[in-house]
């Protein structure tokens, strides 16, 4: 395919680039909605909390550590032909997950799927910097962004609908479909590309980038798991992983071709950007994740109807993102960055006042306006940091923007869902203790180890109240009131570190978009259209 050819179809390339997208990150929330099938021996695989943990976990570990690897492969191997590969890899394992028989069959073709993820997902916006002309290259991406959180939506309404109506294995198979379709039309439609001059493949700072994320984002997860950091195993990996990525940075800062150019840091536009993203999913993440537990535990909505009520979030980031380009070159990104995580502020500052009867139309309006809020505020930054590296190195920011995001999401879910954690066992453990002395006669009271078990999660003190039958209705009540208390603080938390966000776009974003320093990072003239088979 020439560079004209490529040019003219950039449109239909982005639509493919977007279906790519969409279903790795509509399966990646899809499971969420799944758990409590997939914990049922009958319905499911009988998965224990931990197992459905790993389910989760070992996705986000395997593609979260791999993303950078794949960006800099792509760079070098070509972009399409990554993600050609890694669409099969993902198609492949959605199968095999669908048909596991086990606990751990599903684990591992999880972790396969975060392979064919980790593989996909740089190259489709490092694709975007090269067909598109610096003039729409705005546009393209808050079109890009938008499928994001349309994807994010999709998931669990699509999730429970499924659920409903096939048995469990249907939200994997699922996939495989829209792969076929991803593929059949990639060679028609997206233009190879790759860096024309990539210099010496820097083999030991991949290899180094790969132990240190991984490392990371386990000991992240592990902690949130554990709503504590006192296992050795938890402090063992994080001091590694931060140990392994200083030795990575000191290492590209010292290497002729490197992975990462750190250099690039140099750049406000790239670094506060960077910032910026990072702040914003550590703040969201976490709430928006336990916010499924307040719609299907506190309220009892199904797991259909909770897919639902994400709906709302999805049309507001889809409408804003690709409005948010103009909203830049009208008022600058400082103000429109600065504008755009205050009221994700005023919306996460809703949530400290959530209670077991407020208004589903607000909560949704509030749903509405934190998603447009995030979307004007990631477009722009997203933009920043592919178009402040060379088109050659798109792939290496693409990964870097999407690690960052993984390891805030991670973050955010481990230390928000600590959080959480602490004040609700905190909470319901007078109603616990209640409980295990008032035995009515016909049922033996609940052991230690149960009560200490029910008192991790709303979801396992409502598992024991209808173990119990009358007795554990008692627990009911208690339960959503310290689930709510805990998401309360978790809120407030989450604002504060909005206003961290709204401070660094202040003092460090630049006012106008030409205005950055110069160097190593800085933006570089855009060059027509790369494409060849």
């Amino acid at each position: 395919m020439d560079a004209g050819t490529a040019y003219r179809r950039r449109w239909g390339g982005l639509a493919v680039l977007i279906i790519c997208l969409l279903v790795i990150v509509a399966d990646n929330t899809i499971l969420n909605v799944a758990l409590r099938t997939l914990s049922d021996p009958e319905r499911g695989v009988g998965a224990s909390q931990s197992e459905l943990a790993w389910a989760i976990n070992s996705y986000t570990l395997v593609f979260a550590g791999l993303l950078f690897t794949f960006g800099v492969l792509g760079d070098r191997w070509g972009r399409r032909r990554m993600i050609t590969a890694g669409l099969v890899v993902f198609g492949t394992a959605s199968a095999l997950s669908a048909y596991s028989q086990t606990p751990e069959q599903l684990i591992a073709a999880r972790a396969a799927m975060g392979l064919g993820a980790a593989m996909v997902s740089p190259q489709t916006l490092s694709i975007i910097t090269t067909i598109f002309p610096p003039q729409e290259r705005g546009r393209a991406i808050g079109l890009w962004s938008g499928a994001v959180g349309l994807a994010m939506a999709i998931g669990p309404s699509a999730g429970g609908l499924l659920l409903e109506n096939f048995w469990w294995g249907s939200i994997f198979l699922v996939n495989v479909p829209f792969v076929l379709l991803g593929l059949g039309l990639m060679f028609f439609l997206v233009p190879e590309s790759r860096d024309e001059d990539p210099g010496r493949l820097d083999v030991p700072g991949v290899l180094l980038s790969i132990p240190g994320l991984v490392l990371l984002i386990y000991a992240i997860i592990t902690a949130g798991e554990r709503s504590s950091l006192t296992g050795a195993d938890v402090w063992g990996a994080l001091l590694g992983g931060l140990a392994v990525i200083a030795l990575f940075l000191f290492h590209e800062s010292r290497t002729a071709n490197p992975s990462l150019d750190v250099r690039f840091f140099r750049n406000p536009r790239f670094s506060v950007a960077m910032a910026t993203i990072m702040l914003m999913f550590f703040s969201m993440s976490g709430l928006i994740f336990f916010l499924s537990f307040y719609w299907q535990s506190v309220r009892e909505f199904t797991p259909f109807v909770a897919g639902l009520l994400v709906l709302p979030a999805a049309v507001g980031q889809m409408l804003l993102a690709p409005l948010s380009p103009n909203l830049v070159r009208r008022f600058g990104p400082r103000t429109v960055a600065a504008t755009g995580i205050l009221l994700v502020c005023a919306s996460l500052a809703f949530f400290t006042l959530l209670e077991t009867d407020t208004p589903v139309w607000l909560i949704l309006v509030f749903f509405f306006t934190q998603a447009s809020a995030m979307a004007v505020v990631l477009t722009p930054s997203t933009d920043a940091i592919v178009s402040s590296v060379p088109p050659g190195k798109a792939g290496a920011a693409s990964a870097m923007q999407n690690t960052v995001r993984q390891v805030a999401t991670a973050m955010g879910v481990a230390v928000l869902g600590a959080v959480i954690s602490f004040r609700y066992r905190a909470g319901i453990t007078p109603a616990l203790e209640e409980v295990a002395r008032g035995g009515d006669g016909d049922a033996a009271p609940p052991d230690g180890g149960e009560l200490h078990a029910a008192g991790e999660s709303i979801e396992a003190t409502l598992a024991l109240a209808r173990s119990l039958g009358e007795p554990g209705r008692a627990l009911v009540a208690p339960a959503k009131e310290a689930f709510l208390t805990g998401l309360h603080t978790a809120a407030l938390v989450a604002v504060c570190c909005g206003v961290v966000g709204v401070l660094v776009v202040l003092v460090w974003m630049p006012r106008e978009v030409g205005d950055h320093h110069s160097g190593a990072g800085s933006r570089a003239p855009s060059p027509e259209p790369e494409g060849r088979d």
